[in-house]
């Protein structure tokens, strides 16, 4: 069991289930789940799910043991609500991991270890100084865009200046907002949240509602065709393999796909942040009816107004936006993505945990520059293995990750950035 895990009395007489028919509850309508070796009909609450429902379907008919214990900090509340969906257990557990996984159960009851070592050395606690200070920086950078134009005007030079440090400001909450998201730093949920929501709604002018429903199914299946909505880029883009072994097979030639190593600098780096996400943001909201996080995400427009307004009116502040986002989707797609796209793509193997992530993550080497420009996602394993943990503990736990996959015969990549971004 884990700390604070899924533990209930042995002789409970609750029914067995094989694997086999464990994995035939997968459908829409249909949904089982395994975690710690319990059997949960989770196919009327999946709606319910905090996280979202696509993220539990993704485990239907699997063992998301190690998904729950990744994502989870407040474990007791959450039994609270797995108990009255709890129906059974699993049949000859000695087995059926392996069945499951494909793999030795090893890896997992060595990364239980690893974890445990983490827990016990404090790395899951977060450095309040560090995060003041994450927060001062973004906005003391907001300030000084707005300060060059007020006192320097708005000629190119200034203007050129002032979206810089607006970008700055801009991906470094993007980066924060992240570890609130994956609730990092504070010990309740709700906290996290409200954090969250200033960083990515207020100070950004996205919504944490959608990008908690993309991120949290990225990390559960990292790479998964179908399942990781970041991969899902054709036909404008074939990443990995199988894609485009399937569309050569099929003779789909929509795009010169040949050259998309060419024009994707073209394409996703410039055009991603500025022109996908703001459509993609306000469609999400407006149909699952969030109005009070379109409200939250409004309030950004309503600040750069009155920030800007002044200087150089509402058409200006719009170009300013738009040139502020230019710059930081650049930043964000070559940060983010060079621990991705070079990874293996394919469709659910139902691999463990490790494998699907180290599978699917690479690192960068760390420095002091590499931590700051990348909000630490050089460090792509550990927060993927571990994405609770606090950034800045994530190159203490990188040892005792990297001794798991030597151990295990795991390929620990780890690069130097220039040739990260090289290999997209």
């Amino acid at each position: 069991m884990g700390k604070g895990g899924l533990s209930y009395p042995k002789d409970d007489g609750l029914q067995e289930y094989p694997w086999e028919e464990i994995s035939r509850h997968r459908e829409r309508n249909d949904k089982w789940i395994v975690i710690d070796d319990y059997v949960y009909n989770v196919s009327d609450w999946a709606r319910k799910h905090p996280g979202g429902e696509k993220i539990i379907s993704g485990y239907a008919g699997q063992n998301a043991t190690e998904a729950w214990y990744a994502f989870h900090i407040d474990k007791e509340m959450v039994n609270k609500y797995m108990k009255v969906l709890r129906i059974g257990r699993v049949k000859d557990t000695s087995e059926c991991i392996e069945e499951l996984q494909g793999k030795k159960s090893s890896i997992i009851e060595d990364f239980k270890v690893v974890r445990t070592a983490a827990e016990n050395a404090g790395y899951f606690r977060p450095s309040p100084i560090f995060y003041v200070l994450v927060m001062a920086h973004i906005l003391l950078f907001d300030l000084l865009g707005w300060f060059t134009m007020y006192i320097f005007g708005t000629g190119w030079l200034a203007m050129t200046v002032a979206v810089c440090l607006l970008a700055v400001a801009q991906i470094q909450a993007g980066w924060a907002q992240h570890d609130y998201g994956h609730l990092s730093v504070f010990n309740k949920s709700k906290y996290n949240h409200w954090a969250q929501i200033f960083l990515l709604n207020f100070i950004k002018g996205a919504s944490s509602d959608w990008w908690n429903f993309r991120h949290f199914n990225h990390h559960a299946k990292p790479n998964i065709l179908r399942k990781d909505p970041d991969v899902t880029l054709a036909p404008l883009l074939l990443v990995g393999e199988t894609v485009a072994t399937e569309y050569g097979r099929k003779k789909r030639n929509y795009l010169p796909y040949l050259s998309q190593h060419k024009y994707f600098f073209f394409v996703l780096p410039p055009l991603l942040l500025p022109l996908y996400f703001n459509y993609e943001i306000p469609y999400f909201l407006i149909k699952r009816r969030r109005w009070l996080e379109l409200f939250w995400t409004g309030t950004f427009f309503i600040r750069w107004l009155i920030m800007f307004y002044g200087m150089i009116g509402v058409l200006g502040t719009f170009a300013l936006f738009l040139a502020v986002r230019f710059v930081e989707s650049h930043w964000f797609v070559w940060a983010t993505q060079m621990s991705h796209i070079p990874m293996r793509v394919d469709y659910d193997h139902n691999e463990d945990w490790v494998t699907t992530q180290l599978k699917a993550s690479c690192n960068v080497q760390q420095s002091l520059f590499n931590d700051w420009f990348s909000g630490h996602l050089n460090f792509q394993i550990e927060h993927h293995l571990f994405p609770t943990m606090p950034r800045h503990n994530l190159v203490k736990v990188a040892p005792l990750v990297r001794s798991l996959c030597k151990k295990h015969g795991l390929d620990y990549q780890c690069k130097p950035m220039m040739t990260a971004f090289l290999i997209l």
